[in-house]
């Protein structure tokens, strides 16, 4: 099994309900009103369909894949209703983010390698370290030893914040005074995770992007100290976005993915938000697999990304 495999394919339905409501509201009542009076999927529902995805913040360029598909699957089938429109939209989104699918689990050499090391990084107040602490809760439940590691040091918040989380799931916490050097705490950490036989170390870093090359240079060395004491690490560098700031999450995908070599990602906060579109337009413009979506306060908020699951919730009454 691979290492991510650990925590299944399935999420938790409910939870996945309850968290994209607001979105599934919002979308549904946009593709209605697309198609209200309608009998034919013409290029009138067409471009209708297109303002609705666009509004929803599935991105100008996946929508237009998206509405592409439909068009070449109304040429094809002919004599397709709007009553239709609605299941041909599910199954050509999930065709789409199949060509990248995101569900696939990192390599099986991951589960040899000791110990396993994500570096997490984010701009400030997306929820990075909140993230850390839930993944760190379900490496902990599918019984991994698992260290976190406080290298965002600019800010004695993000320490505490961390430290609290480690308490709350009972795994240890290692750090430095503020203002130490970012790559000393990651090396500190590896080395206690690996002499007392971690499985998992979860490196927080610090959210500044007002600089890419210095951000690009701190993440670059912070790698190159880990690589010292773990060949290879880190394994994962997953990238945290905010899915209730919409476009501006896209932005920040694109700096981070310009700054640094982002393996996977991770959309928090979906919620209390009408904008989860942005994780359509976000898994296919990147490329970059979506591993996580958090849905909620609780630990057990955060769900393994499931596409198909995903699309049917949001898009389907």
């Amino acid at each position: 099994m691979a290492f991510f495999g650990l925590f299944g394919n399935k999420t938790k339905q409910e939870t996945l309900d309850k968290g994209l409501e607001k979105s599934n509201t919002s979308v549904l009542s946009k593709i209605s009103h697309a198609i209200a009076g309608r009998s034919t999927i013409d290029d009138a529902v067409l471009d209708d369909l297109e303002e609705a995805l666009i509004t929803s913040d599935v991105g100008v360029e996946t929508t237009l894949r998206i509405i592409e598909r439909i068009q070449s699957r109304v040429k094809r089938d002919k004599y397709v209703g709007t009553s239709e429109l609605q299941r041909m939209l599910v199954e050509e989104t999930c065709a789409l983010l199949a060509e990248n699918d995101s569900n696939i689990d990192q390599p099986s050499s991951a589960d040899r390698q000791s110990p396993y090391v994500i570096m997490v990084v984010g701009v400030n107040g997306v929820g990075k370290t909140t993230t850390i602490g839930k993944l760190a809760y379900m490496y902990k439940q599918a019984g991994k030893k698992v260290y976190l590691g406080a290298a965002d040091t600019f800010r004695a918040a993000a320490v505490e914040q961390l430290c609290i989380w480690g308490e709350r799931v009972g795994v240890p916490v290692i750090k430095q005074q503020q203002g130490s050097d970012p790559a000393s705490v990651a090396f500190d950490t590896l080395q206690s995770a690996k002499a007392n036989g971690a499985d998992v170390v979860l490196i927080d870093t610090a959210g500044r992007l007002h600089n890419k090359i210095n951000l690009m240079n701190e993440l670059t060395k912070i790698k190159n100290v880990m690589q010292k004491v773990v060949p290879g690490a880190p394994h994962d560098v997953m990238l945290v976005l905010d899915g209730s700031t919409g476009q501006n999450a896209f932005e920040q995908a694109r700096q981070f993915t310009a700054a640094t070599q982002v393996s996977s990602l991770a959309i928090t906060k979906l919620d209390g938000t009408a904008k989860g579109g942005v994780v359509l337009g976000i898994s296919d413009q990147f490329k970059i697999p979506v591993r996580y979506i958090g849905l909620g306060e609780q630990m057990t908020d955060l769900q393994p990304f499931n596409a198909e699951q995903f699309v049917k919730t949001l898009l389907h009454n």
